[in-house]
């Protein structure tokens, strides 16, 4: 068997179709993991993608710097901090319309530690 994201990523799940009950159950754990986690992925990845877009296309020296999970580390210069946060923002929000939509909480700070 398989499993796709919402994106449409397919993932095949030989286990599905084991004989063994615990090779089965084992399956079905990461056919169920896969699209979760797998659609997060996929989201945070066009989240990615878009940010570097609208920052440059905005003319903002901003750079992404790191991604943790669900979640992108940015450097921008103190000036661009607040514009470069609704962009990050904006972006973030909009990867992927669902319903709920998806939340964005946004933080600075001079290190990662005051960010958090």
């Amino acid at each position: 068997g398989f499993v796709a994201t919402l994106f449409g990523r397919i993932r095949r799940i030989p286990e599905l179709r084991a004989r063994q009950r615990q090779t089965r159950l084992l399956g079905e754990r990461l056919a169920v993991n896969m699209v979760i986690q797998g659609t997060a992925a996929d989201i945070i990845k066009v989240a990615m993608v878009n940010c570097r877009a609208a920052l440059r296309n905005a003319g903002l020296e901003t750079r992404m710097v790191l991604q943790i999970h669900d979640e992108l580390l940015f450097e921008a210069p103190e000036a661009e901090v607040e514009e470069a946060s609704k962009v990050v923002c904006r972006e973030m929000a909009g990867a992927f319309e669902m319903d709920p939509p998806l939340e964005v909480d946004v933080a600075s700070g001079a290190n990662w530690l005051e960010a958090k």
